[in-house]
């Protein structure tokens, strides 16, 4: 009895666990942010996507595939060619997803790593179509214009494909030796002449400054000569006096002049020829 009994038991335990490895092969979860597609063996992939959770399928005969839907960084570098033939090194950062109704399709058409088939050789295709557009020096002063270019027919290339471009940016672009050293011997050259140009200024400046100081000393010697013919001998008395008040006051301030000479004011006795 008791062996029976254990058999029974054994049997029952073995059952259940058959049953609990069924239904647990027959469950599948999606994590957060991404979707499944449901490959059947007889009917192919079944254009249904499952949200996040677990879901439910036929062990053996379907199989759940698991996309990625969060927004997801790609750098894609490329050399091409300027339209003044100038070597230009580019790279391109990019933010995809791809549109979640189309998973399908995807799968279908371009498998699981549908982005390393299409953005690598849309990326390079397109970026060199518009490179080739611009000269080396526009792409310097005109980067937005080439971005908004390439995010254009980008995002017109790659919605084909249910891929969505939630952000392009050009992250790095430099150019061959030969145009940098142009580019800086070009620079000094603009400095120098700045320079140049400074220094010209300067001096005109001061030609300006001489001659209006020129113009002024004749325009004064030339109001002394007429005061001095039109006051005589008045005027010339006056710079004696102003000239003894001054000499006075300096010797006034003096530490080796005791006394200042009383009999006659300073300087009015010179002679006045």
């Amino acid at each position: 009895m008791a062996a029976r009994l254990l058999n029974r038991l054994a049997g029952i335990g073995f059952g259940i666990a058959a049953a609990g490895a069924i239904v647990n092969s027959a469950l599948y979860n999606v994590p957060g942010g991404h979707r499944a597609v449901i490959f059947d063996r007889f009917s192919g992939v079944l254009p249904v996507v499952s949200g996040e959770g677990t879901h439910f399928l036929i062990p053996g005969l379907q199989r759940p595939i698991i996309y990625d839907c969060r927004a997801r960084p790609r750098n894609i570098p490329v050399q091409t060619g300027s339209r003044d033939l100038q070597t230009v090194d580019i790279t391109l950062r990019i933010l995809f997803r791809p549109i979640v109704e189309s998973l399908p399709t995807i799968y279908q058409n371009l498998g699981e790593d549908y982005d390393e088939r299409t953005l690598p050789s849309f990326t390079t295709e397109i970026l060199k179509a518009v490179v080739a557009q611009f000269n080396a020096s526009d792409l310097i002063t005109q980067r937005e214009l080439v971005s908004q270019s390439v995010r254009e027919l980008l995002v017109e290339r790659c919605g084909g494909f249910g891929i969505i471009l939630d952000d392009i940016s050009i992250t790095h672009l430099t150019f061959g030796r030969e145009f940098t050293n142009a580019v800086e011997q070009k620079q000094v050259a603009q400095q120098d002449a700045e320079k140049a140009r400074f220094l010209v200024e300067k001096a005109e400046q001061y030609k300006q400054a001489a001659v209006i100081t020129a113009e002024g000393d004749s325009k004064a010697a030339e109001l002394l000569s007429t005061a001095f013919l039109e006051a005589g001998d008045g005027l010339i008395e006056l710079r004696k006096l102003e000239a003894a008040e001054d000499i006075a006051n300096q010797l006034s301030r003096s530490r080796n002049v005791t006394y200042l000479p009383s009999g006659q004011n300073l300087l009015l006795t010179l002679p006045s020829n």
